[in-house]
């Protein structure tokens, strides 16, 4: 008399998708997730995702390639459970000299890129009645600078939107959260000068950058079991830059 097959086992981990997770602040999001066994997919505009993540070309300023991404990423590992929407650009300069398009393009990346991203994830997280949203803000969304009315718009505009779909969204177990970090040591802030790095860290009360895997290590928790009750909620991670703000 045979035996009775063993049925399939589950697949491990969740299905978690981080944009722009091909270097930086998004790619140590993304080395985090592989590493505590979640599946993770990465969307970049032009490839590059970490080892161990699913790597899916798509520009987050066009509906259509947000679309066709989620139907990538559903079809290769499952519905996305946590969204990380990290994608994001700067058009640094004063006012005065901003451009339309300088204005444009950081806001339709930015921010309504991530608008974009969460109205398609959440579609499946409905069914599941589950899922964590994770915005990165930064610390400029919440303090303001000099030469970046465009970027702090973009970024504050996570915070409200994060709190709205909180409202939203919380009776079928869905959060909506976002992460702030200040000055992070990436590639965008080894090419300051010396005097430049010296003049921030001045600012910063802990008087150092911040690692990638620190801002990473904030977004794994908000996705975790242990960060179930959270929702609505801006998580700084700036070295007491921005105080809470």
């Amino acid at each position: 008399m045979s035996e009775t097959p063993e049925p399939p086992a589950a697949p491990a981990g969740r299905v978690v998708l981080v944009t722009g997770g091909n270097r930086g602040i998004g790619r140590a999001i993304a080395e985090a997730f592989v590493a505590q066994g979640d599946r993770v997919a990465v969307t970049t505009r032009s490839g590059g995702a970490p080892e161990g993540a699913l790597d899916v070309t798509c520009d987050v300023t066009d509906p259509g390639a947000v679309d066709a991404a989620f139907a990538t990423i559903e079809a290769e590992l499952g519905p996305v459970e946590v969204l990380v929407a990290n994608a994001g650009i700067t058009a640094d300069t004063l006012l005065l000299r901003m451009s339309e398009d300088d204005w444009s393009s950081v806001i339709d990346t930015n921010l309504t890129g991530s608008f974009r991203l969460a109205k398609r994830a959440t579609k499946g997280m409905l069914r599941l009645r589950r899922g964590r949203i994770i915005f990165i803000s930064s610390v400029v969304g919440l303090l303001g600078s000099p030469g970046q009315a465009n970027y702090a718009a973009s970024k504050a505009g996570l915070v409200g939107m994060a709190r709205s779909l909180a409202r939203e969204l919380g009776s079928r177990s869905i959060t909506a959260n976002v992460v702030a970090p200040g000055f992070v040591a990436t590639d965008m802030t080894d090419v300051l000068s010396d005097d430049q790095k010296t003049a921030i860290r001045a600012q910063v009360p802990l008087g150092r950058y911040a690692d990638p895997a620190e801002v990473a290590a904030a977004v794994t928790w908000l996705a975790g079991d242990g960060a179930a009750y959270v929702t609505g909620a801006v998580i700084p991670v700036d070295g007491g830059l921005g105080m809470g703000h």
